[in-house]
């Protein structure tokens, strides 16, 4: 473990400044927040620990305790709507996150369910996707690769509408060849059996091959329609996959930046993530810092992929001669701060990711879906991106010497962050319907409270208790005072009596000339 005087050192002195502004004038602490106000009139000892408080940690001490512990006692919990009416699959564009509302991503890189997903049910007999997870993508293959209207519904595509919906695998299967033997060239039924009954990748790619040249054949004998153009795009995506699953990184790069470029308002499928990770696996840092210049912009969605990229290419610049002990004596350089800031402005987005980076959490396969900020989300990143991070010399030391004295500067959840938007608070919820019973959920990390600020609050809050009833019952007060300190003084008399039995008068008497 790095000594805490080298995290410390990492932030701008402005940053713990501008947490406290105007905190001196009329000792007013954020009028619109807090729930005090304290005049210089009445400045008393609860104020001074409040106000204290308040310069370290940037929020109001009752505050925190009001919104943290007391509210979901006297509410019975989180109130709200139940798990699966929080939850909306998006893909357009990022809103600020509230409390009540979480919206779920399709995962970009997600694995396929009978070359990847099933074997991992065959060695250790659990099952890796939840029903909720497998729930939202047939609602997502229903929307995405049906027509809108019952007119252009074609047989087979009714066919493929229900068998999106089958839970059980095996008659999903079954219900894909009967598309087949309405139409042989039904390009959504052998996506289906490419995703699920295909048990290599080897399968799966030549399954999406027969059903890119089927959908091809068909745009060209009819008009164009949206579902058959969405699934042309689902398939090339794919295929791009099942290559650099195989080891032809170069040939998936090529496939996937002519797929970006051939439908360039298809931004919401998040297509840049799987070409970053390519050109990360064919170490072209170059290229990806290009990827990163277009779509790390202050108007796009972010996502902990685009956040923790942008860390590790500024990390790499200075990881491999990083050292603590000379970064205490010495100072951070330019560089060093600038890789400092970037892991700052990760961990703020998704606090849950470094974790896992340093193998301090065992990583799991990740689901379908994704909550961005949440653990679904840092499971996802960290199973594909963690050899990225172990290639680079130093890159994990560094992450492991900063990410928690950057924790140290990023506020409590429900308040607005440096760079991001509040955390949402429903995360946790999500998660625990995303990923599987066996996996334990990370949480947002919470900052644990010094003794000497609980003790100085209970030490307060019992003084003023005592103040009030004495002002309000001083006679009832005084004589339980006299009792409390004469039940005090019991055993010491009790033990001076005991004393003066053994020892002789004389020593007494000498003692007390001494």
């Amino acid at each position: 473990m790095y000594p805490v005087h080298v995290q410390s050192c990492f932030w701008h002195q402005s940053w713990r400044q501008a947490s406290s502004h105007d905190s001196l004038q009329c000792f007013q602490f954020r009028r619109e927040s807090s729930l005090i106000y304290v005049s210089p009139q009445r400045f008393r000892f609860p104020q001074i620990f409040e106000w204290c408080y308040f310069r370290k940690y940037g929020t109001s001490f009752i505050e925190q305790v009001s919104v943290s512990h007391l509210r979901p006692l006297l509410s019975g919990g989180e109130g709200g709507p139940s798990p699966a009416g929080l939850f909306s699959v998006s893909g357009d564009s990022e809103s600020r996150p509230s409390v009540s509302e979480c919206k779920v991503w399709r995962n970009p890189l997600n694995l396929f369910r009978g070359s990847e997903y099933s074997r991992y049910t065959w060695v250790t007999g659990k099952e890796p996707l939840t029903y909720y997870d497998m729930n939202l993508s047939a609602q997502d293959h229903q929307t995405f690769f049906s027509c809108d209207t019952q007119q252009q519904l074609r047989p087979e595509d009714a066919v493929m509408q229900k068998a999106w919906r089958e839970r059980n695998p095996q008659s999903r299967i079954k219900a894909a060849y009967q598309a087949i033997e309405l139409n042989s060239e039904c390009a959504s039924a052998y996506v289906l059996l490419a995703e699920e009954e295909a048990t290599t990748i080897a399968e799966a790619e030549r399954l999406f091959k027969q059903a890119l040249r089927n959908g091809e054949q068909l745009l060209v004998i009819q008009n164009i329609i949206i579902s058959d153009t969405n699934l042309l795009v689902y398939i090339k995506r794919r295929l791009a996959m099942c290559a650099r699953k195989l080891g032809r990184v170069k040939e998936a790069v090529k496939m996937i930046r002519e797929l970006m470029k051939e439908f360039p308002l298809l931004g919401m499928l998040n297509i840049h993530e799987n070409l970053l990770e390519a050109l990360l696996e064919m170490q072209a840092y170059a290229d990806v810092q290009a990827v990163l210049a277009k779509y790390d912009d202050i108007s796009l969605p972010k996502s902990a992929t685009i956040c923790y990229t942008s860390a590790l290419l500024k990390a790499r610049a200075v990881s491999d001669k990083f050292s603590p002990e000379a970064a205490s004596r010495r100072g951070l350089s330019t560089a060093e701060m600038n890789a400092v800031e970037a892991i700052h402005r990760a961990v703020e987005f998704n606090p849950h990711v470094p974790k896992y980076l340093l193998e301090m959490k065992s990583l799991i396969l990740p689901p379908e879906h994704i909550l961005k900020r949440g653990d679904s989300e840092a499971v996802a990143y960290a199973f594909f991106h963690l050899q990225h991070w172990k290639r680079v010399e130093g890159a994990l030391n560094l992450l492991h010497c900063t990410w928690e004295g950057t924790f140290r500067m990023i506020p409590y959840p429900l308040e607005k962050g440096h760079l991001f938007y509040p955390y949402p608070g429903c995360t946790e919820s999500a998660d625990r319907e995303l990923l599987p019973s066996f996996h334990e959920v990370s949480v947002y990390p919470k900052k644990e409270l010094p003794f000497f600020i609980l003790f100085t609050a209970g030490l307060c809050s019992f003084t003023a208790v005592l103040a009030m009833l004495t002002h309000q019952f001083p006679e009832l007060m005084g004589v339980f005072a006299k009792a409390f300190f004469s039940t005090l003084f019991v055993p010491l008399g009790f033990f001076i009596d005991k004393m003066e039995s053994f020892m002789p008068a004389s020593f007494w008497h000498q003692l007390s000339r001494i």
